[in-house]
């Protein structure tokens, strides 16, 4: 018993967290349709923030971590959408608990597969010229898939595999902060942020630069494939105008608010930035110019030192508490075992 309470001391609070926020915040949820208080309109809006929330900690691995400016997650999210659905359409003799992980997987792999393809060549490029490839290949990969029959069409790829939930959200939101998380605390992580801070030192101390951006780019495309495949089994009718360069940039700047390399940030972003245009719907007209000027002030605001500054402070305090809550805890098994003990 004393080897585990010692153990819970050295466990560092702060790397949970984001697990928690995500964990309170699906709790709320939770509690909320039990005692019947969760409408549609909040259950929508809460798988919109989910798949948010998967697009930007994965678009934050390629921007924040590696330091690579990707305008493509559109078109990952539109390979792991059309491909995932069309899985699920196949699989229809299939029950759910079956056919729709296979449309994850399915869908999370192809991305991958497109994010190594795409990868591969683009390796030497870097800033604005890695921008325009990415961005082009998103436009090409919509402009493509409208003209596959199997895949729709013109008209869109129809069948009705309304399966996506809130908790199948934020619960792949959970997997996909674990895996992007503990990458970036391990040996490949350091060798992603060596690349980040000065590629040629990174390769002159024997760092594989292209195995690792690689890397990167798989596993930020393969979670962009997940949140298509959410996003196709929400609705009936998919069009890859849901998938235009503008979702890229939608995503862009939920990473750029939050924070590059701070996934906390990130996530606080995400969620002002998701709910919020749903909050104004009832301004009508005037929705998308409050919101505009909201976001242009937040950029003012986050520019300001003052702001940064009494923001790191908040942060640290939210974490000091988060780790002080550990603490306490572990004092009172502490306390209960020395009690059992007498």
């Amino acid at each position: 018993m004393s080897e585990r309470i010692k153990n819970m001391k050295n466990i560092k609070w702060k790397s949970f967290t984001n697990y928690i926020i995500i964990g309170l915040a699906l709790l709320v949820l939770l509690i909320m349709e039990t005692i019947g208080v969760l409408d549609r309109g909040t259950k929508s809006i809460a798988i919109t923030l989910g798949i948010n929330l998967i697009l930007a900690i994965s678009l934050s691995l390629i921007i924040g971590y590696l330091g690579e400016l990707s305008l493509g997650h559109a078109g990952f999210m539109c390979i792991g959408a059309f491909l995932g659905k069309f899985v699920s359409i196949e699989l229809a003799g299939l029950t759910v608990f079956l056919s729709f992980p296979i449309a994850l997987l399915v869908g999370g792999l192809s991305a991958a597969f497109f994010g190594f393809l795409i990868g591969l060549p683009t390796m030497r490029l870097r800033g604005d010229y890695l921008a325009i490839v990415t961005l082009a290949f998103g436009e090409i990969v919509r402009n493509v898939i409208l003209n596959i029959d199997f895949l729709g069409g013109p008209g869109g790829l129809k069948g009705d595999t309304r399966v996506t939930n809130y908790m199948i959200c934020f619960v792949l939101v959970l997997v996909t902060l674990f895996v992007i998380q503990n990458l970036i605390k391990s040996r490949h992580g350091r060798a992603i942020l060596a690349i980040k801070n000065n590629d040629i030192a990174a390769r002159s101390v024997g760092v594989n630069v292209t195995k690792y951006k690689l890397i990167a780019f798989m596993i930020s495309a393969f979670f962009a494939g997940i949140a298509g495949v959410l996003y196709s089994h929400n609705t009936v009718l998919l069009s890859s105008s849901a998938f235009s360069y503008n979702r890229s940039i939608e995503i862009l700047v939920f990473v750029v608010l939050g924070g590059m390399g701070n996934v906390t940030g990130t996530i606080i972003a995400t969620t002002i930035l998701t709910v919020l245009p749903e909050v104004l719907k009832v301004l009508d007209q005037y929705r998308m110019l409050i919101y505009s000027l909201i976001l242009i002030i937040i950029m003012i605001t986050k520019a300001s030192p003052k702001f940064n500054s009494y923001s790191k402070k908040t942060q640290n305090k939210i974490k000091a508490w988060f780790s002080g809550m550990g603490k306490k805890f572990s004092k009172k098994q502490n306390d209960n075992n020395s009690e059992v003990k007498k």
